[in-house]
This record gives C-alpha cells, structure tokens and sequence, in this order.
C-alpha cells in the first residue's frame, strides 16, 4: 500500500488524514480563516503520531474546491510548499467527490447528487456515479441556485443527495424526497485517502506546480496571509521530512 496525506480546508471544518500502509491517522478542526494558521501544525502533529516524515509519502492530497475562496487557496497554498520541500507530487481531488465518497454506502452503483452551501444563496452541486469501485463524473462541480438544482432534480430524480445545502436550504427537500439524504456528508480527508489511492495507480499524480483551486466562482486577489502559507509551508517541510 503507499503512503498519503490528504486535507481539505473548502468548509467550515479542516480535515487532514493521514495513511501509512494499512494504517491511517485522522484530524478534524476549525476551518475557514483559522485554516491558514492551523494547518501546518496539525499535519505536524499527525506525522509525529505516525513517527514518518514528509519524504516517507508517495505523493500530498488535497481538495482543490469548489469551496471558499480563503480555504482553497489555502489548502493549495500548503500542498504546494510541503510537495515542493520533500520533492513530492500532488493528487489534485475535488472536493465535491470527496463528499460523495463521505455519503457513499457499500460497492453497489449509485449516483450521488453532492449540493454543498456555497453562501449568498447559492450552492455548489455535482453528480457522481459509482460502479466497478471507482467514480465517474456526471455533472462536473457547478455554481447553482437552489432554485435550478430543484428544477434539475425535478426534471431527473436524485437517487442520494449528500451535503450542507440540504440543511440550508429546506425547499431542495421537497425535490428529493425518494432520494437517500446525507446533509452531514462532508470533504472529509479520511474519505480522501481512498480517492486518491485510486488517482495515485491511474497515474494521476502532477507536479507540485499544478496544484492549483477549482473555482466555479470568479477568482479574488490572493491575500498576504495566503502568501504566508505556501513560505510557511515550504519550511515546514524542510523540518518534516
């Protein structure tokens, strides 16, 4: 088995896991601002659980959006600097079919519709089909009102919805109603692991220069405080490896 980290920060919540050999280590804290000062640490802290370092790792993953502007940034940010420092390659993984596999149940086919709140009454949606043990994407990640997702759901029926949207935005319920409903499914890194063990044998890792966000929402200026990361992290893996 090879070796992984994986994080996402597109929510609210941070995730990191981490997986050596058959084994595998997990955090979850605080996201959003908090992320960009609390990442690296964390990660740290769960490769001195694990006793490995850095140069131990076959390759980063890491969520690459849709999501907040600050956590992508961020999350690609870090992955950028710890690949770089420990000579490492990126499994770039979207953080939408991250929550599908959070909200997947067993290996039998079915189609997860992922709807995510992506703030000013807006949501991040995608559908996924899973069958023969891997994910094949339908829908690719979109920007979608509430109001156009029902529509789409009304016109083709979901057969499992997973993710925040459901909890925001009640009127999606009444379009899904026979469908299987997950709204705590979330980018979870320990649901990444798996995701990007399949990446990794389809030879789908990149080099550290192209991990890069996935926005369905028009880019902002990168902030001094995300600049800081990728330093921050570059060092970081100097350390840690």
């Amino acid at each position: 088995m090879s070796n992984f980290l994986a994080f996402d920060t597109a929510t609210e919540h941070m995730s990191i896991a981490l997986q050596v050999g058959a084994r595998a280590w997990s955090h979850e804290g605080a996201g959003g601002a908090q992320a960009s000062s609390t990442l690296i640490p964390s990660i740290m802290g769960l490769l001195s659980q694990a006793g490995v370092g850095l140069r131990d790792l076959d390759a980063i993953a890491f969520g690459r959006g849709p999501g907040a502007f600050t956590g992508l940034r961020t999350a690609c940010s870090v992955a950028q600097g710890l690949a770089f420092g420990a000579g490492l390659q990126v499994l770039a993984i979207d953080s939408l079919l991250v929550v599908a596999e959070d909200a997947r149940v067993g290996a039998l086919p079915q189609q997860v519709w992922v709807a995510m709140d992506a703030r000013m009454g807006e949501v991040y949606a995608a559908l996924y089909a899973f069958a023969d043990g891997r994910w094949r994407m339908l829908v690719e990640p979109m920007l979608a009102t509430p109001e156009g997702l029902a529509a789409r759901w009304q016109a083709g029926p979901p057969e499992v919805v997973a993710g925040s949207a459901l909890g925001v935005f009640p009127a999606l319920l009444q379009h899904c109603v026979a469908a299987r409903q997950v709204p705590l499914a979330r980018p979870r890194a320990s649901a990444m692991l798996p995701l990007a063990a399949a990446l990794w044998a389809q030879g789908g890792a990149v080099d550290a220069a192209h991990a890069l966000p996935l926005y369905v929402r028009d880019k902002v200026a990168q902030t001094t405080r995300e600049r800081d990361a990728i330093r921050a992290a570059r060092d970081a893996a100097d350390v840690l490896s």
